[in-house]
């Protein structure tokens, strides 16, 4: 990797790196929402760059930089978009570029309110790591043969809600449904087991067509982009809904994905193997290169008695079975339609340990060994007015790309 040196000042923890530049929405007082890139602690307006003839001699539209989501920039194709991002981080490390004394093309991270990055049409959500998979079968059927005779063999998902998807720092509340006390009939209540699920998301960058599908050598160029991702739960509502037909109300009344989109170039550096995949997979989702990421995963919870988070696992993207690009040719081999914008999340990212277990269905084992929080509270799921904070981050040889913080807190039912 070629060594990168900004005259932007850049703290050497940021997960906004010279290497990062990811890309979001971003407003202010005086700014209507549009394009940014993060670097530092600093936010690039790509409107006011271009103004000033960075971007001259690419041919798009520069009202995308003026939209209050990413669709229409992302829908320029990453010939363009890869293009941006690479005049913007050249500009940051010439001393002579356009940005260097431009003070109206910044603004300050901490004094911006971000916004959801994308319009989100449809949305997926996997069950793709199979400890997670594996423990949950062992909570809930045979300990023996915890997993299902399919999951080995298909990127096991289903469509969830779209406009219940909402960024960092909306707050959720705790949702009611129906839950089935063991001995008595079924009663509506607000959940007792809310629960966060750790998981990354990607980002569709193009589109596909009704009837075709995307191949698993194609689908890299499908995906634009990764965010965090809490797949909130139910775990109470969604046992007893299930079955036939999957997640409904248990999954449906929210999700949270963090607010810049960090692209797959800059995370090619970070590109590993994933685990054996035994037994051999169809050819439709074969593939021969590294398919997986190395991107270090941590939760915190922290109660509304708490000064201070804590925090309860420490995971890693690249234990996933199955990656994004066999779900994504998976997703498509029926026919079915992407289009910019949809989002694919990864499912619980669970490790071998019980210290990189995913969501506190696993870390308290559906509540049988409770969580101790810093405090000295106890957690068998998740609390009124808890904070969960979710952070991401790939790191090798001193580059670090990072995903910034995706919070929420738990707000008493309605």
């Amino acid at each position: 990797m070629i060594k990168l040196t900004s005259w932007l000042e850049i703290p050497a923890d940021s997960d906004f790196s010279i290497y990062n530049l990811p890309f979001g929405i971003f407003s202010t007082s005086a700014k209507n929402p549009r394009v940014g890139i993060a670097i530092g602690e600093k936010v690039v307006d790509l409107k006011i760059a271009g103004d000033e003839g960075l971007f001259n001699g690419l041919k798009f539209n520069s009202a995308v930089f003026e939209s209050d989501t990413l669709n229409d920039f992302i829908s320029l194709g990453k010939s363009v978009t890869n293009e941006i991002r690479l005049r913007v981080q050249e500009a940051l490390c010439d001393e002579s570029s356009v940005l260097k004394n431009l003070d109206s093309a910044f603004e300050n991270l901490d004094s911006v309110k971000m916004h959801l990055p994308v319009q989100v049409g449809d949305y997926t959500d996997f069950y793709s790591s199979l400890e997670h998979a594996t423990n949950v079968g062992k909570m809930f059927r045979d300990a023996e043969n915890a997993l299902l005779p399919n999951w080995k063999h298909i990127p096991v998902g289903y469509h969830g809600r779209a406009s219940s998807i909402v960024e960092s720092g909306v707050n959720i509340h705790r949702p009611k449904g129906q839950i089935k006390p063991n001995d008595s009939p079924p009663i509506l209540s607000p959940t007792k087991k809310l629960d966060f699920e750790l998981e990354m998301g990607f980002i569709v960058g193009k589109e596909s067509r009704l009837g075709e599908s995307v191949s698993i050598d194609e689908a890299q160029d499908y995906i634009f982009g990764l965010v965090l991702f809490n797949d909130w739960s139910a775990r109470d509502i969604q046992k007893w809904e299930y079955v036939p037909l999957g997640p409904f109300l248990g999954k449906s009344f929210a999700s949270s994905i963090s607010p810049w989109i960090v692209t797959m170039e800059a995370l090619e550096p970070f590109c590993v193997n994933g685990p054996l995949q035994d037994p051999p997979v169809r050819p439709y989702l074969k593939y021969d290169e590294a398919g997986n990421y190395d991107i270090h995963l941590e939760v915190a919870i922290q109660s509304e008695k708490s000064e201070q988070p804590t925090t309860v696992t420490k995971s890693n993207f690249k234990y996933m079975y199955w990656n994004m690009r066999q779900q994504l040719a998976h997703h498509t081999i029926n026919g079915c339609n992407v289009r910019v914008g949809d989002l694919m999340a990864s499912g619980t990212i669970s490790g071998p340990e019980p210290e990189t277990y995913g969501s506190m269905l696993e870390l308290s084992w559906n509540g049988t060994d409770p969580v101790k929080l810093a405090n000295g509270e106890k957690r068998k799921f998740l609390q009124d007015h808890d904070t969960v904070i979710m952070k991401g981050f790939a790191q090798k040889n001193n580059v670090r790309v990072g995903f910034g913080e995706l919070k929420s807190k738990i707000l008493p039912t309605v």
